[in-house]
């Protein structure tokens, strides 16, 4: 199913076992070294306010996160096998880090990405049981946002705990939508979830949903966004795709008919899904007039699940693994308003700790208490200081 030089990750059946924490500790300790190069604030303490500089008029922040699509699932980055324009054209009109990384698989990204710190810090180091429950303590993005005055959403996949009091309402968002668990057949999940007309989590209770999964994460995203155009909003993302089961709504296998890997055929499928929505988001930013004040973030939760059986960028590794390929992904950010914009890439070595004191210096945010960060803000690389 893969090629030979990626098999020093354990897989079974495409689901990544348990990965050794050694092997995350080690990624960590490259990636935190490395990143000392940045020469920002030091490490563990929030954004200072002699490095930010409050937004007269504070922005919103969409935070696009989707699930298994690696490095090279982009057209854009040398893939010529798939199909994302609307990826594409975001690329071309935003800043984007070529050298960033997460963790090898979902629920440890997910917790670095929420709190700005190494994922076993939180408690989380795997994907199931309790090895992906978040740790009560923990401040969240959505605490910081709340905290400041935002009205927070999501929409989508957790995967940081099923239960009270590890759920995304109880750790700051204040509408949510989720799906169960990890994936479709996971047991917190609703029973029969096929990722067609499956039935969700509203706010505590189960609620019935028409449409394929991902079609149904952006309406109700671009419905919260709407409802809140007035003020300022954190709305987040997470989409369950392309994580299997590898299945597509018919139009967008069509369009990969000529490709004989059922599975590819459908991974690809899903990803050209998800650009379409991101098409339709960006339209509807522009129709409520707010394109240009709101920070809009694409972001990935590992290396691709397909890794090198078609394209991966010239990366060794896929999910689950060491390599490269297991861990660096794309990140993009636009902010017209603040000058975040225009193609510009950035190439120094950068982290999914560094996204929540990256937003917290950008939208003026203050840190009132909680556990000390470990990521630093990337601010003076978007001003290019």
């Amino acid at each position: 199913m893969f090629p030979a030089d990626d098999s020093a990750a354990p897989w079974s059946s495409g689901v990544p076992r348990a990965v050794h924490p050694v092997i995350l500790l080690r990624i960590e300790s490259i990636i935190y070294l490395k990143g000392m190069e940045l020469g920002s604030a030091a490490p563990g303490l929030p954004p200072g306010s002699a490095t930010s500089a409050t937004p007269a008029k504070k922005p919103n922040v969409v935070f696009v996160l989707t699930d298994d699509q690696g490095y090279g699932d982009l057209h854009c980055h040398g893939n010529r096998f798939i199909k994302t324009p609307y990826m594409d054209n975001l690329v071309s009109e935003s800043v984007s880090f070529t050298d960033f990384h997460v963790m090898t698989c979902c629920a440890p990204s997910r917790a670095m990405l929420m709190t700005g710190r190494y994922p076993m810090r939180t408690g989380v180091w795997c994907t199931v049981g309790k090895t992906s429950r978040m740790k009560q303590g923990e401040v969240t993005m959505a605490d910081v946002f709340k905290e400041n005055g935002y009205r927070t959403g999501f929409f989508g996949k957790w995967h940081l705990g099923d239960n009270y009091p590890f759920r995304p309402q109880d750790r700051g968002f204040e509408d949510v939508l989720m799906s169960g668990g990890g994936g479709v057949g996971n047991t917190p999940d609703y029973w029969a979830n096929d990722y067609f007309d499956d039935t969700f989590m509203r706010n505590g209770m189960w609620e019935k949903h028409e449409g394929f999964c991902t079609d149904v994460w952006f309406s109700q995203a671009m419905k919260f966004i709407e409802q809140n155009k007035n003020r300022p909003f954190f709305c987040c993302v997470p989409t369950n795709a392309p994580h299997l089961p590898f299945v597509a709504p018919k139009k967008y296998l069509d369009t990969y008919r000529s490709e004989e890997d059922p599975s590819i055929r459908a991974f690809y499928a899903m990803i050209t899904n998800i650009d379409d929505n991101i098409g339709r988001l960006r339209r509807k930013l522009v129709e409520l007039d707010i394109d240009k004040d709101t920070i809009l973030i694409f972001i990935t939760d590992n290396g691709s699940v397909i890794g090198g059986r078609k394209y991966n960028a010239g990366m060794r590794g896929h999910k689950g693994s060491e390599w490269d390929g297991g861990h660096r992904v794309p990140f993009f950010i636009r902010w017209a308003n603040g000058g975040l914009e225009g193609g510009r890439k950035i190439d120094r070595i950068t982290c999914g700790i560094d996204v929540l004191p990256t937003l917290m210096d950008l939208c003026g945010l203050e840190w009132k208490e909680g556990p000390l960060l470990d990521g630093d803000s990337l601010v003076p690389l978007l001003k290019d200081d």
